[in-house]
């Protein structure tokens, strides 16, 4: 069978998707992944078949008005102060999902929540389609309120808030949608039942978030998407710092751009001498600065989680998705101080399993409240929930579990 597989976002919107084609494709099925321009490097890497798209948004965030967005907004409210930026960007990419599926003619389109072309694509083309995401919030449940919001919990309320995240895509770019649908894909303005996806996948252990009683059979809860970097060896200078003394911190905040390096690196720096501990710092996308030197720390652009999170102590980190998981797998504690976007969600997820402290504030953080959450890593209780959890997560086998649900689903749609 022909999958599609449409993603965008930074490497955790696009790392699990190359683990999920790579499954089906040693099923022997026929697969395309698209996504942003600026990871067809990495899909060459696993041998996936890659269409680029357009990354002018993705690139958003390492501009002036990017980093401005970040620096004042909190969750998901540095999105919304892009949107002047994002909305002419939009349709280009709107119409390079449209051409890149045309071409390929899918059987099924399995995508990401950002990939908002997908759903009206699948009813042009007559196919079904099937949501994967990374976190939850697209399925209503009564049992927690939508991870956009900033609530732990609303009651009575939470069924209801996932609307927002649903119906998120059509109250922002609803427009422009309806003149892509009419122009473009030659369908009607309004969203029929056939632009809804059939089913829905979340990349993510039920050991992190819990599976919901009210959800149904057309969900699933798979376990994550790990990429494994077996091929990789660290420099002579990593492994030589990882071999001489006691496990190190690993400090790295992934994709997210510098608002003061310099300032954030200074921090690192004092937190780690006040707790007597040694560190790795990953600069990353520029959240922290190469220039700094110590004999307890080491200081790389990036290396893969994979393999270096379980030679570590613990990981301070921004919250990705991908990060936390790949922490959790470890069976290391995070202390996380999130940027925007799901990064909170996953904060707050990490200290209401005891896995990690409560998360740290961006705009007020102190070498202080650093060094306080690098001690209560060390604790044996979170030590121990950590070990715990990552027991229960290497036990999973997220892959295997989604492509069975992908071919069962198309058994049932009678494609298979």
């Amino acid at each position: 069978m022909r999958v599609a597989i449409q993603t965008y976002g930074t490497r955790g919107d696009v790392q699990p998707y190359i683990a999920l084609a790579s499954g089906l494709m040693s099923r022997g099925h026929e697969v395309q992944l698209a996504g942003p321009e600026q990871f067809s490097s990495m899909a060459c890497e696993y041998k996936i078949p890659f269409v680029p798209l357009p990354g002018s948004m993705l690139a958003l965030i390492d501009t002036p008005e990017g980093r401005s967005a970040l620096a004042s907004g909190k969750g998901f409210s540095a999105g919304f102060k892009l949107l002047q930026h994002v909305r002419p960007m939009m349709r280009q990419l709107l119409d390079a999902e449209w051409s890149a599926l045309q071409q390929f003619a899918p059987h099924v389109i399995v995508h990401h929540p950002k990939s908002i072309a997908s759903p009206h694509i699948a009813e042009a083309l007559g196919v079904p389609s099937i949501l994967a995401s990374p976190l939850p919030g697209f399925t209503p449940t009564s049992y927690f309120p939508s991870p956009m919001l900033p609530f732990s919990n609303l009651g009575p309320l939470n069924k209801a808030s996932h609307t927002l995240a649903i119906k998120g895509a059509e109250l922002i770019f609803g427009k422009l949608i309806r003149q892509w649908r009419t122009t473009s894909l030659h369908l009607s303005k309004h969203r029929t039942a056939s632009s809804f996806p059939s089913r829905t996948l979340y990349a993510y252990s039920r050991h992190v978030v819990p599976v919901p009683p009210d959800w149904g059979s057309d969900v699933l809860v798979s376990g994550y998407w790990f990429v494994d970097s077996s091929a990789w060896q660290p420099t002579e200078p990593l492994a030589a710092f990882l071999g001489d003394g006691d496990p190190p911190v690993y400090i790295g905040f992934g994709s997210m751009p510098g608002l003061d390096p310099a300032k954030l690196t200074n921090l690192v720096m004092e937190s780690l001498a006040m707790t007597g501990k040694r560190g790795i710092l990953a600069t990353g996308g520029g959240a922290l600065s190469a220039g700094a030197t110590s004999p307890n720390i080491h200081i790389i652009a990036s290396a893969p989680h994979d393999r270096v999170f379980p030679r570590v102590s613990g990981v301070i980190h921004h919250g990705g998705a991908g990060t936390t998981a790949a922490a959790l797998r470890a069976g290391k504690p995070s202390a996380i101080c999130p940027f925007f976007g799901d990064q909170p969600f996953w904060a707050k997820r990490i200290a209401s399993l005891g896995a990690g402290p409560k998360p740290l504030e961006r705009k007020k953080l102190s070498a202080h409240d650093l060094a306080l959450a690098i001690k209560a890593m060390d604790s044996d209780a979170v030590q121990r929930k950590a070990d715990e959890i990552g027991t229960a997560i290497r036990k999973e086998d997220g892959i295997k579990a989604a492509v069975a649900f992908i071919e069962a689903a198309l058994v049932a749609d009678n494609i298979a």
